[in-house]
């Protein structure tokens, strides 16, 4: 998560009689960097979060267990790359598609360590099965959600499903409970 702040570049300025101004509009032509440096960094600690309720849970490990994280982890460090790429060229698609596909991996990293887990039995034993129903389903949910999002840069410009993937994301953070959803 510490790498991301590296798409944060401190602003060059010319000229030795710079002003409080030019300092002002080098820090606004920043903004689409901090946005998407702050959604990434949301969704790190989303999956985070996920990946410390998973391992928490565990009864025991194995090797192949560990190597679905390190699945994981490689998506965790593609996230600077996308993050930069999102932040430079956020009005394309390719870039937001790109920066999706990132959360789609760590995403399937994380369904597929819970599927894996499950089935080597590596879970501790109580409440495994309400874990497992709330964890595929905040996966899948999330994961469906980006993706509608994400989808509507085909109709509308890419700001609107930018938009949506930050409330997305605050969702998560923020725990809120929509009625609908249920427990998840």
């Amino acid at each position: 998560m510490t790498l991301l702040v590296l798409g944060l570049v401190v602003p060059t300025l010319n000229g030795t009689a710079t002003t409080e101004g030019q300092l002002w509009e080098a820090m606004r032509r920043l903004a689409p960097n901090a946005l998407v440096y702050t959604m990434s960094f949301m969704t790190l600690g989303i999956f985070w979060l996920g990946q410390g309720t998973q391992l928490g849970q565990l009864g025991r490990s194995n090797r192949n267990y560990a190597w679905i994280h390190l699945v994981f982890l490689f998506a965790v460090t593609m996230v600077p790359f996308s993050t930069l790429l999102l932040a430079r060229y956020y009005w394309l698609r390719v870039a937001l598609i790109e920066y999706w596909l990132n959360i789609v991996l760590l995403g399937a990293a994380l369904l597929a360590s819970l599927e894996y887990g499950l089935r080597a039995h590596l879970f501790r034993e109580d409440d495994t099965h309400d874990l497992a129903l709330l964890m595929r389903g905040r996966i899948l949910i999330a994961q469906a959600l980006y993706a509608g999002a994400t989808l509507l840069c085909l109709i509308f410009p890419t700001w609107v499903s930018i938009a949506l993937i930050v409330l997305i994301q605050l969702n998560y953070v923020l725990a809120l409970r929509i009625p609908i959803l249920g427990r998840f």
